[in-house]
């Protein structure tokens, strides 16, 4: 039997993101479940917009090769900004290159029966939490199980310290839950 493997990322491509530093803490969680996880960072990935024209000229290979890391994975653990009260772009681009077809290489379904766990930080009082909102449709009109548990961390410039962890040890706690859920849940398919 494979080890379960899961997804890391945030929708930010900003140096010392919150968002990315949300999701690593979730990822601890998850790896305390005994699973492996690819912790990946969207600036890593340079996609140009996506288009059909250029899709009919040829995936780009950075996509096929993250469109890959998503197809060997049970599930994602997904941090998102909220950029005006939706995901950013940034992170609906990617979703839209790894949704497609693979018609150059076979690579399996990037999305489709994969568990989710969401999470958002931002500085305002909400945390992010109507950007999740979307980012649940999206990601269940993919054929995603997106976990009801989902974390929003306000006050992102007072929550996390200068190591990138959360302060309040009870929040870090449920991050790390909501890893650890969705590793659960990844393990049941594997």
């Amino acid at each position: 039997m494979n080890m379960t493997q899961l997804i890391a990322l945030s929708g930010s491509l900003r140096a010392n993101s919150f968002n990315q530093q949300l999701v690593e803490i979730a990822a601890e969680g998850a790896r305390e479940q005994g699973v492996e996880v690819r912790v990946i960072n969207l600036a890593d990935y340079p996609m140009p917009l996506f288009s059909e024209d250029l899709e009919a000229e040829g995936v780009p290979a950075i996509v096929n090769d993250l469109k890959q890391q998503f197809a060997e994975s049970q599930g994602i653990l997904l941090a998102s900004p909220e950029y005006n009260g939706s995901i950013s772009g940034v992170l609906k681009n990617a979703i839209d290159w790894l949704s497609r077809p693979s018609a150059q290489t076979d690579i399996g379904p990037a999305f489709a029966d994969k568990v989710a766990g969401i999470m958002a930080t931002s500085p305002g009082g909400l945390g992010g939490i109507r950007g999740l909102v979307h980012a649940r449709d999206v990601l269940f009109n993919l054929g995603v199980t997106v976990s009801p548990n989902q974390v929003a961390v306000p006050s992102a410039y007072q929550a996390f310290d200068e190591q990138g962890q959360l302060s309040d040890a009870e929040t870090a706690e449920r991050v790390k839950g909501l890893g650890a859920q969705i590793a659960q849940m990844a393990q049941k398919l594997a």
